[in-house]
């Protein structure tokens, strides 16, 4: 992605999974230090979806930012072709 990468791996829970069918939804863990635009751009290039929203907290773990993808995009079948479900 570039020298700096904005997003670490999945964060898979029963919680975070069960967003996927209703809220189109897909969580992440990021770099502390990235933005909301770092991380919608990053996200939209690796997995060649759109992105309507991302939305950040800060955890015990580190930083977690949820993506909510457009409606065209499922969030289901990208957590399948990224091996998550």
């Amino acid at each position: 992605m570039g020298r700096h990468d904005p997003l670490i791996k999945p964060f898979v829970t029963e919680k975070t999974t069960m967003r996927h069918v209703p809220e189109n939804k897909i969580e992440f863990m990021v770099d502390l230090n990235t933005t909301k635009k770092d991380i919608k751009t990053a996200f939209e290039k690796l997995y060649q979806v759109k992105v309507e929203s991302v939305n950040t907290r800060i955890m015990i773990d580190g930083k977690h930012a949820i993506v909510k993808l457009k409606p065209e995009y499922s969030a289901s079948d990208l957590s399948m072709r990224m091996g998550t479900i």
